[in-house]
Order: structure tokens, then sequence, then C-alpha cells
């Protein structure tokens, strides 16, 4: 026969022992049927078997006077994995009468138990075998697969309740002897089966409430996690919302003041051009009167010229040519356009088109500077042109004057002739000398057309500057009609941030009526909770029928119980549904009290 592992043998027998305790106090704490006392005897056999489970295979530790072996190092250790167990930790060192670690490692597992918290201080433990492994063995039952079997078994400890005295009890004298004789079986324990499925059931029916409870608690905490997360938005939003107003009263100011500046921009540009209107109308009033005499002057002096001709086709010549000009003219100013709308798409932000705005108006002032310096230069120059002017016309007097005086030396040759043609013969030296000088007074006039010829070419280069001028005007009027479009563009944008703004002082007052409403939500569920914690759940043999039809239940027609009134109903009388935030499904509500519907089945189990 294979010989067995001593140690393996220990943590067995004391595995079946955890088992067989934990058992009878449990079938005893149900059929007892009320809280526990210290004084209990399958408790204080439970604490022994505990003592003797937590003792197996601890290391030996050496101090000043003798070897100590106590269980209080490793359940010291909890305090740090779990931090729950902080209070329990603190008032085991505070209690007076305790003076070795052993009775303190007994207070503290009374007040665990207390705390129907055991199982899970001592599942930390088993979990963290590195830190155990300074205080056992490495055959100890925490060590091995039994503790966990044991800390499975502690969870069912969770349906007894203990009321323990640990202040004024002598934990550290007390003796831990396992008594086996409360762990035979008897006759009287095959009767009272019946009777511990009863308590059983009710223990379920407990456990369900209870877990119940700690959903809700679970369910009521993350709703005020939402409530505080959705209050700390609402701040934030809320200041959001202060800026971007002070931004938007400050981006209207400044609007009011560039509106100010491009009207008093344009009420000068206005006068100006105005001023340079009268001017010009006037320079083309007095052109066209010196032209008409020009061309008098003309006419009669093509009769007498062939040069003319030659005259009218450069004329004409120039004419292609300025019309060519006013050609590329109109062409750049289609490139300028194309430049100032590829302008307009580079610009982004609100901020950036209201610099370059002012950049514009000054921009825009200094030009106006410069045309104000242009237009008196223009002025001076219309002031020497007029004097030309006069003095042409006091030249074209004299040449009157002269061909005047011609026609009539003319008249006169022609009747001397009519007179003399008998005398023809003997005067043909006369005459050949006043014809040489009529040739004489022909090359004085046809330098006098030159000179004329000269002022009209030095006149029309001055009309061609002027309308250059008058161009460059107009392009400065386009740039402000560009200017008011982006204008009004600033202001559609205004008007979609206030639009923005509203909406999201809309969503505001949505989430404050949302908040609101889950607050109510939460009031309703607070007041379940506490009329949950006053009922009592009727027996399954009891609740026969329906309260409202009283019809029996079924598999088709299921239990639903009221938890404000205590009422059970069918699932055909409970059809009133409501939807909750925290359930995916709708819930049933009762029809007279409006409280949530629990299902309950046919069997025994919640």
């Amino acid at each position: 026969l294979a010989v067995k592992d001593p140690t393996a043998v220990e943590r067995a027998n004391l595995l079946n022992m955890a088992k067989l305790s934990i058992k009878g106090l449990i079938e005893s704490a149900l059929s007892f049927g009320r809280t526990l006392d210290s004084d209990y005897p399958p408790l204080q056999q439970f604490f022994v078997v505990m003592e003797h489970c937590l003792k197996h295979g601890l290391k030996v530790r050496k101090s000043f006077l003798s070897y100590n072996k106590t269980i209080w190092g490793p359940l010291e250790l909890v305090e740090k994995l779990y931090p729950e167990a902080e209070e329990i930790a603190a008032s085991v060192r505070d209690l007076p009468g305790l003076k070795t670690p052993l009775g303190r490692a007994r207070a503290w597992l009374r007040l665990a138990l207390m705390q129907k918290k055991m199982a899970d201080y001592l599942r930390c433990l088993i979990i963290q075998r590195d830190l155990l492994s300074e205080f056992y063995e490495y055959h100890a039952l925490m060590m091995e697969e039994e503790g966990a079997v044991i800390v499975g078994l502690l969870v069912g400890l969770n349906v007894i309740d203990a009321n323990l005295c640990v202040k004024g009890e002598d934990l550290d004298s007390q003796v831990g002897v396992i008594d086996f004789s409360v762990y035979l079986k008897s006759d009287d324990d095959i009767g009272g089966k019946e009777r511990n499925v009863q308590i059983a059931a009710i223990l379920d029916q407990k456990n369900y409430v209870e877990e119940l409870n700690r959903q809700l608690n679970s369910t009521v905490s993350s709703l005020h996690a939402r409530v505080d997360s959705l209050e700390k938005s609402n701040t934030k939003l809320i200041e959001e919302l202060a800026i971007a107003k002070n931004n938007i009263i400050k981006l209207q100011e400044e609007n009011h003041q560039l509106r100010s500046e491009n009207t008093l921009i344009l009420m000068k540009t206005q006068h100006h051009l105005e001023a340079t209107k009268v001017d010009v109308e006037a320079e083309l009033q007095t052109y066209k009167h010196s032209r008409q005499g020009l061309d008098e002057m003309y006419s009669e002096a093509r009769r007498q010229l062939r040069e003319e001709a030659q005259l009218r086709q450069d004329m004409e010549n120039e004419l292609v040519v300025q019309v060519s000009m006013k050609h590329e003219i109109e062409l750049a100013m289609k490139l300028l356009e194309k430049d100032i709308h590829e302008k307009q798409d580079t610009l982004i932000g609100l901020r950036q088109q209201l610099d370059e705005v002012k950049a514009i108006n000054v921009e825009m002032y200094q030009k106006l500077q410069v045309s104000e310096d242009a237009m008196k230069e223009k002025n001076e120059i219309i002031s020497r042109l007029e004097d030309k002017t006069n003095q042409i016309n006091a030249t074209m007097k004299q040449l009157e004057q002269r061909l005047q005086q011609a026609e009539k030396a003319q008249m006169e040759a022609e009747a001397e002739d009519e007179k003399l043609k008998q005398e023809y013969v003997n005067k043909s030296e006369s005459l050949q000398n006043e014809f040489s000088q009529k040739e004489k007074q022909l090359l004085q006039l046809e330098t006098d057309l030159k000179i004329e010829k000269e002022w009209r070419q030095t006149l029309e280069d001055d009309l061609q500057k002027e309308k250059e001028t008058v161009s460059h005007l107009r392009t400065e009027t386009q740039e402000i009609v560009t200017l008011k479009k982006e204008f009004l563009k600033l202001q559609e944008k205004k008007k979609q941030l206030k639009s923005i703004c509203d909406d999201q002082e809309a969503a505001l007052q949505e989430l404050a009526s949302k908040l609101s409403e889950s607050k109510l939500k939460i009031e309703d569920i607070k007041e379940a909770n506490k009329a949950l914690q006053g009922q009592v759940w009727l027996k399954d043999k009891e609740a026969t029928h329906c309260k409202l039809c009283e019809k029996e239940f079924s598999l088709s027609k299921r239990k639903h119980h009221c938890r404000n009134c205590g009422e059970i109903f069918c699932n055909a009388c409970s059809d009133n549904e409501l939807p909750l935030p925290s359930s995916p499904k709708p819930v049933r509500v009762c029809d007279s009290c409006h409280a949530i519907l629990i299902q309950r089945c046919s069997s025994n189990v919640p």
C-alpha cells in the first residue's frame, strides 16, 4: 500500500470539518429562526474550526522571549488588499481588552462574519499567494485548493444574521477544542427536512431581495455619477456660451466701427467723383467747341491741301490702337475680378476677414490721399491746358483775319483781271510778283496748320490720361462694392452664429429638463427601495388567484408582485408598462399604486 502524505490527510480532514461546521451552522440558524449570539454553540464551533484551518501550515516566527505562531499576521494583510477592511482592523486594534495577536484574530473573524464579508476578505488573501508564502508553508491549507473550497463554502454564511458582542468577551484565553458530538447524525434530523426546505425557500427569497437592493444601489450610484457629469458639462457649456456672447458683442462693436468708417470713405469718394465728373464735363465741352472750330478750319484747308487724307488715315490708325487698348484694359479688368474672387475664397475666419477689411480701409484711405494729390496735379494741368486753348483761340482768330484779307485780295485781283485783260501783257510782271507773295502766304498757312495739329495731339494725349484716371476711379468704386458684399457676408455669418447660440440654449434647456426627470426617477427608485425594506413575500401556496380577475395562476398566467402595496396580479391584468433608463426592456407597473411589479416563478427559486 502507498503511504499517504500526512499534510494532505490533514488538509482533507480540515476541509471535511469545515464543511460539517458550516452546514450545521446554517441548518441550526435556519431552525433557530432569529439572529445568533456569541453564546450559540454551533457558532463557537465554527470559529474554532476556522482557527484550525488558518493555523495549518503557519511558519514559526522567532521573538525575543519565545517562538510565535499566530494567524493575526496574514489577517492583517487584508487591510492592504481590500480597502473596506480598514474599519475592522482599526476597531480590533482599538479594543481595550485584547492583549494577544490571537485574540485580535478571533475578534477580526467575528466582525467579518457580522459584516457578511468573510468570504471576500479570505478570497483576496488566497489570490495573493506570493504574500501568503511569507506566513505559510507551501503545503498549508491556505496555499492549496482546499483553501479556495473553504472560501466558496463561506459564501453560504451570508444567509445568517449574527449579533456578536466582542468588547466584553475574553478572547485571549479561550481554548479551541472541536466538539465532534455535534456533527453526529440522529433520527430527529431526518424528520426535520421538510421544515428545512421551507426555511431554505424563505432564505432564498431574502437573498433575492438583498441582491435586488444591491443592484438598485449600484444603479442609483451610476445615476448620481451621470448627474454629476451632466452638471459639469452644463457648467462648461454655460461658460462657453458666455465667452461666445462676449465675442459676438465685440464683433458687433467692430462691425459698427467699420460701417461708420466705410460710410465716411464712401461719402468722401462720392464727393471727389462728383467734382471730377464736373471737371471732365467742362473739359469735354471746351474740347467740343475747339474741335468744331478746328473742323471748320480743316474743311477749308482740305480743299487746298492733299495731306489731310494722310492725317485722317493716321487718326484712324490711332483710333484702332485705342480700341485695342480698351480691349486690353477690359481683359485686365476681368483678370483682376478673377483674382479678387480667388482672394475672397482664401479668406478664413471672422478675425482674419476683419483684419483684412481694416487693412483694405487703410489702403483705400491712402489711395484717396494719392487720388487727391493726383486731382490737384490734374487741376494744375487743366489750368495750363485752358491757357493753351486761349492761345490757340487767339491764333485761330488771327488766321481767320488773314484768310479774310486773302479772300479780299483775291476778289480785288479778279476784278482787276476783268478790268485789265487788255492790259494783261503789260502787267504780267506785276501779277507774277503777286503770285509769289500768295505762295509765301500759303506756306505760312501750312506751317500754322502743322502747329495746330501738334496742339491737337497734345490735347488727345491729355484726354487719354484723363480716361485712365477715370478707369482707375471706376476700379476703386468696384472695390468698394466688393467691400459692401463682404460686409453682407459678415452679417450673414453673424446671423448663423446667433442661430447656433439659440440652438445651444435650447439644448441646455432640454438637458435641464432631462436632468429633472432623471432626479424624479431616482427619487421614485429610492421610495421603492424604502417600501421594499418593510415588505414580506407571500407564500406561493397562499397566492393562488389574481386580485383583479380572480382567476387561478398557471403557466400562461404568471404571477407579478407589487413592491408597494403587496398585491399579486397575473400578466394579463398587469399590462401597464413603463420604460426605465437602467433596463433595456419596459417594466410592468401596478394598476392600483403604479409601483414596479416583480415576476415570481411557480417554484421556490426566485
